[in-house]
């Protein structure tokens, strides 16, 4: 009995663990999107300046160069987060159906001991039973 108890909860605390992991993952990922998200803003804005001033359209070559490149670094990185992110949700969803199996078994456990005790308490009960019958037709 000590046995499935220390397992469901060293399986529960793995759920937790992979569940955090899996969050973390999650708002790293949403900060990488919102990244990506204000470098698109930041683009519009320099195009903007670039087309209104002749001397921020000279710089604005080299400036576009790096932001193409740290677009593409930024979609890498999401692409990487999000099979990250969809790995987790595996290791999460095989985790929790581990830790399942063994609450089911402690269930059916506890059940089928229930039932063994309600037997026990049945024949002690049939026994003063056939005891009290007994005395009653002897004496």
């Amino acid at each position: 009995m000590k046995g499935r108890k220390i397992l469901i909860r060293l399986n529960e605390r793995d759920v937790d663990d992979k569940r955090r992991r899996l969050a973390e993952l999650d708002r790293l990922l949403d900060q990488i999107k919102l990244q990506a998200q204000n470098l698109e803003v930041e683009l519009v804005n320099e195009q903007a300046r670039a087309n209104a001033d002749y001397e921020a359209s000279m710089t604005y070559g080299a400036y576009a160069q790096a932001i193409i490149q740290r677009r593409a670094k930024l979609a890498a990185s999401i692409a990487d987060l999000e099979e990250k992110v969809l790995e987790a949700r595996d290791d999460l969803a095989e985790s929790f159906r581990e830790l399942k199996k063994f609450e089911i078994a402690e269930a059916n456990f506890q059940r089928r001991r229930a039932a063994d005790e309600l037997r026990a308490e049945q024949v002690q009960m049939d026994d003063v039973a056939v005891e009290g019958f007994r005395r009653k037709n002897a004496g």
